[in-house]
């Protein structure tokens, strides 16, 4: 008997008449109702731990696949809008947050971010840590995330 789940155990769907989508209201009431106003911190220990988890459990082995992944996946499009040896930048357009009512000073997407940090720790050989820099929420065009390279 299994004990844990995998990237793969989650394409196993069965719903006959629901199908495999839900809409994209739940997943944010999830987020930033349920997590985002409900735990202390805004859930930002819980979300950037789980997204790690879901970055490493991607089937990805190159930052091209994790680009094409997010946008399989409808977290957004990301684009790299500035590379160098010491830093990556991603912007993500059409993020969930898209169309949310602007709240000056709030950055919601830390779930997308750790996805990506775990995801790129995954197929990078140095190590990284990402932090949101922009976000729709703030009132910015797209969310972007500036990726350090720590080693």
């Amino acid at each position: 008997m299994k004990e844990t789940f995998t990237y793969e155990d989650m394409k196993l769907i069965g719903r006959k008449k629901l199908g495999t989508h839900v809409p994209l209201e739940l997943f944010r009431t999830i987020r930033l109702i349920g997590m985002y106003q409900a735990l202390p911190l805004g859930g930002k220990a819980t979300t950037v731990t789980i997204g790690r988890k879901i970055g490493e459990s991607l089937p990805v082995t190159s930052i091209e696949d994790i680009l094409q992944m997010f946008q399989e996946l409808q977290i957004g499009i990301p684009s790299i809008v500035y590379q160098d040896e010491h830093k990556l930048r991603i912007a993500v357009d059409e993020c969930f947050c898209k169309g949310l009512p602007v709240m000056e000073g709030k950055i919601v997407c830390d779930l997308e971010g750790a996805i990506l940090e775990g995801a790129i720790n995954k197929v990078s050989e140095r190590k990284v840590t990402v932090r949101e820099v922009l976000c729709n929420v703030c009132g910015d065009d797209h969310c972007e995330y500036e990726i350090r390279y720590t080693l």
